[in-house]
This record gives structure tokens, C-alpha cells and sequence, in this order.
């Protein structure tokens, strides 16, 4: 049986029948059936993550996406066996796996997210020490975007504490044309849909956070931040804006079989002028950068997979 197993996989290899192979569970012929958590309405691991499910779909897999609030709760799922594969944010993945000690294994590292400190234009915020006293939502509750606001907070050593509020995106983009909070953080892709079209209702600002607040991210979490800045006339206004970026991870469970690793790991390559990753400096997928997962380890099946590209 085993000899004859080696036969067929060889002939199918041969054939180009890789992915099919891969999708095939226990030899079968059923689809791998496989749960993508990816984000909220309006971000991009929403649409990234639809679009991946097509992809993956077309290559013998069968694929369900889960919205949610997007890295920590994508993260425990992982975690819990309730998901398959999901996107985060490196900061989230870093503290699950080496602060919290929770098993998660990444497959790439995606594209660069662009930390989003919003307020109006007609506000006198000019500088993250202007949030002294005032209302401010990080962003949902399980979502990287409150891991990262949180520690930008941490270290802005603002005068007096914000009035912390927990909204999701659309939240925060409603209660932002309503005035009822002076600022929001969000944490994503250049450009980010939903803050396009809120440009286009209400005139924005993006608040800069500048080399020295990025510097003493990094004395105090590790060299997950990175300077950045997001372009000029991203969402209406002339000049680019400094800001902090941190990594987006595609990740999967770690008992995840180690074929299927390899074959979404490939998948994602295969089809990456499809999925449109957001459009930013860093926002390309590129296999040599793809490694860079830091503390978080390489599921063994994607390792293999670069290792077949780079030799």
C-alpha cells in the first residue's frame, strides 16, 4: 500500500496535479475544508481574506470566511482549533506566541499596516500630546488595532490619561462625523476603503507619530515598529504624514497538516497580482521578505515551501 501510494503521488506530482493532491484529505478525494478568519467590514483583511478564499477555492480547497474583530481574536481562535488560517498584526502574533505562550505558526509576512491616528480636520489635535484628557476609541475589542493603539498610548506619556473608548471601525468612523470622540485609531492598509469614504463626507486628518515615539515602541516592545509614513494625498491632504507600521502575518493553526501548509503558502504567491494587497510602500508580497516573521515561528510546511523557491 505504501509502495503504491509513492506511485500515485509521483504521477500526480509529475502530472502538475500538486495542488489537487494537496486539497485531497487522507488520500479521500474530499476538499481539505479550511476556516479563514480575517477582519472587519470596511478594513482590509476583509477583502484581502474574500479574495484569498476565491483563490483558494480555485485550488481544490473549501473554504469558509469568518469575520471578525480581526488579530487577538483571530489569534485565539488559531489557538483553539476554531480556525484554520487568519491574518494579524505582527505586534498581536509576537505577544501571543512569546509573551502569552499560545500556540500559532505563521505562513508569510504580508504587507506593512500603517497606524491611522484620525481626527477632523477642524480639530486643534495636532500632536498625540493634544489627546491629554480626551476621548478616544483604540479600536474593538480583540483587534490588533487596540493592541497597537494601546501601547502608542503606553508610551506618548501624555499629560493627563485619554477617555478610552472600544469602537470598531464603522463605530469609530460614526462617532467621529457625529463629534462625539475628538480622535480613533485605526491600524491598516494604505488606502483603507472606509477612511477613503469618510474623507469624502467629512474633511480628516491623520495625527503624525513621529521617530521618537516609533524608537521608544521599540525600547519597549521589540523591533516589531518600524518608521513610516503614509503618502500624500492618501486621504485628501497634500502632505505625507509620519506615522509607525508594523507587519501584517498570514497565519495558520500548528497542527495544520504540513501539504496543506505548503500548498496555501504557494497559493498565496501563485495568485498574489490577484489579491491586491494594499497599496503602500511594502504592500507587495515578496518571498524574500515573506521569512521575517520574527518570534513567530514558520509553520514547517511553508518553511518548506521557501526553501524550494530559494533552494
Amino acid at each position: 500500500m505504501r509502495r503504491r501510494t509513492l506511485l500515485v503521488t509521483a504521477a500526480a506530482l509529475a502530472a502538475g496535479g500538486a495542488d489537487v493532491l494537496a486539497a485531497a484529505c487522507g488520500g479521500s478525494g474530499r476538499p481539505t475544508e479550511l476556516k479563514l478568519a480575517t477582519g472587519e467590514k470596511g478594513g482590509p483583511y476583509q477583502a484581502l481574506g474574500d479574495r484569498f478564499a476565491d483563490e483558494l477555492r480555485r485550488g481544490g480547497f473549501k473554504v469558509w470566511v469568518v469575520p471578525t474583530n480581526a488579530s487577538v481574536q483571530n489569534l485565539s481562535m488559531l489557538a483553539d482549533g476554531t480556525a484554520d488560517l487568519a491574518f494579524a498584526l505582527a505586534d498581536s502574533a509576537d505577544q501571543t506566541v512569546r509573551v502569552r505562550h499560545r500556540p500559532a505558526a505563521a505562513l508569510a509576512r504580508m504587507y506593512m499596516n500603517f497606524v491611522h491616528l484620525v481626527v477632523r480636520r477642524d480639530t486643534p489635535i495636532e500632536r498625540i500630546a493634544d489627546l491629554a484628557g480626551r476621548s478616544v476609541s483604540l479600536g474593538a475589542d480583540g483587534s490588533g488595532t487596540a493592541v497597537t493603539a494601546e501601547r502608542v498610548l503606553s508610551v506618548a506619556r501624555l499629560a493627563r490619561p485619554a477617555r478610552i473608548f472600544r469602537y470598531g471601525l464603522d463605530r469609530s468612523i460614526e462617532a467621529l462625523k457625529a463629534d462625539e470622540i475628538a480622535a480613533a485609531f485605526w491600524s491598516g492598509g494604505v488606502l483603507t476603503p472606509a477612511l477613503t469614504t469618510l474623507s469624502q463626507q467629512v474633511p480628516i486628518r491623520l495625527v503624525p507619530l513621529d521617530d521618537q515615539l516609533v524608537m521608544r515602541l521599540r525600547r519597549t516592545y521589540g523591533p516589531i515598529y518600524d518608521s513610516a509614513a503614509v503618502p500624500a494625498n492618501a486621504y485628501g491632504f497634500p502632505q505625507p504624514v509620519l506615522t509607525v507600521s508594523t507587519a501584517s502575518y498570514l497565519m495558520c493553526r500548528v497542527s495544520l497538516p504540513d501539504e496543506v501548509a505548503f500548498q496555501v503558502t504557494k497559493r498565496l504567491f501563485t495568485s498574489r497580482d490577484r489579491l491586491r494587497a494594499p497599496e503602500a510602500p511594502g504592500g507587495r508580497l515578496d518571498r524574500r521578505f515573506a521569512i521575517g516573521t520574527g518570534a513567530v515561528p514558520l509553520h514547517s510546511g511553508a518553511a518548506r515551501y521557501y526553501e524550494s523557491v530559494f533552494g
